[in-house]
């Protein structure tokens, strides 16, 4: 048994502290959150190919003595974990038959996605990703080079997607090096990050991130991912004030979760929330077929229901689409 993070630690830490102290351990976490480790169905199993890790930022957004608790859900190995499910496999949405190079991923028209780090912040047990190589396929400092002149050789490309694992686990040293060599290519118009970082961990988006994005004269978007409203704290507003106070356009996708946000009522409010701080709602996923994700999913005619419900409820305007992806497909496929 570990030492248990501080508890003044998001105030008294810088991000890369908070990461290094994120729990790893299931037992530290349950004790956190007052919760029996011997009365869960945990599974230590389940952390040996893919481990747990919370950042502490992220376990003071749950209830505590909640074994239901829907952020607890994301981040609990179970042993539903290692049950074959019909149809899961390592690679569902046809990843690595897309990678054009290494830690290049071409498989929409006018788009790459570079894989720049295999790292995250966070372990969500339902990721499309958590079977994935990254030590064969992470863009490493030699591979940026090649990635670069590949988006320079391919005329047709208009958008650079930077994803991982988690790009904003990069230092603004790296990140800010890439977004210039990026910055320089005359038929780029857009640069998109995706990231969990400022949910999770919202100490991240400090001034030094925000005076690196602003350098980039590309139009910059900023795709966030948050399931549930209860994700988003005090921390997390103020990060979403910085980004928007500084014209940086937000978005968020989300995962359609069995146990999290399977609830036209917690959907609605996780669009309200993210609205009133300058968050558009964005997508809505049906769930990646990853191996030992199944416990997660939700049925299509169930999706469908939820978004019909939520028309009723909301303005257009903060109904995300409902997608899903497929392993071949030329885009994401609109549900609704």
């Amino acid at each position: 048994m570990s030492e248990l993070p501080n508890e003044n630690l998001s105030i008294t830490k810088n991000w890369q502290q908070q990461l290094a102290g994120a729990f790893s351990n299931i037992e530290d976490l349950c004790r956190y959150l007052s919760l029996s480790y011997k009365d869960l169905p945990v599974s230590v199993a389940a952390t040996k190919n893919f481990p747990l890790r919370v950042p502490l930022s992220f376990a003071d957004c749950m209830e505590k003595g909640n074994p239901d608790d829907p952020l607890l859900r994301q981040v609990l190995p179970i042993n539903d974990e290692l049950t074959n499910y019909p149809g899961f496999n390592n690679d569902p949405v046809g990843d690595l038959a897309s990678a054009a190079i290494t830690g290049v991923l071409h498989k929409y028209h006018g788009r790459v996605l570079l894989i720049n780090t295999g790292s995250c912040a966070i372990n969500c047990r339902y990721c499309f990703r958590r079977n994935f190589p990254y030590a064969d396929l992470q863009l490493s400092k030699q591979a940026e080079t090649e990635a670069i002149r590949y988006i320079q050789d391919h005329l047709d490309i208009s958008e650079v997607i930077l994803s991982g694992g988690d790009p904003l686990l990069l230092s603004d040293e790296r990140l800010s090096k890439l977004l210039q060599q990026l910055n320089t290519i005359e038929h780029i118009k857009r640069i998109r990050i995706h990231s969990r970082l400022p949910i999770v961990l919202p100490a991240r988006i400090n001034l030094e991130f925000i005076n690196t994005l602003k350098l980039c004269t590309k139009t910059m978007i900023l795709v966030v991912h948050c399931n549930h409203a209860n994700e988003i704290s005090t921390e997390v507003s103020s990060a979403f004030l910085q980004l928007k106070a500084n014209g940086i356009s937000v978005f968020n996708q989300s995962v359609l979760l069995q146990g999290v946000n399977d609830n036209a009522a917690v959907l609605c409010d996780l669009s309200e929330k993210l609205f009133s701080h300058g968050v558009i709602p964005y997508y809505l996923h049906l769930l990646d077929k990853a191996t030992g994700t199944g416990h997660f999913e939700v049925t299509e005619s169930t999706a469908t229901a939820l978004i019909a419900e939520m028309q009723v409820l909301l303005p257009g305007y903060l109904v995300p689409k409902l997608v899903k992806e497929m392993a071949g497909g030329t885009s994401k496929q609109a549900l609704f």
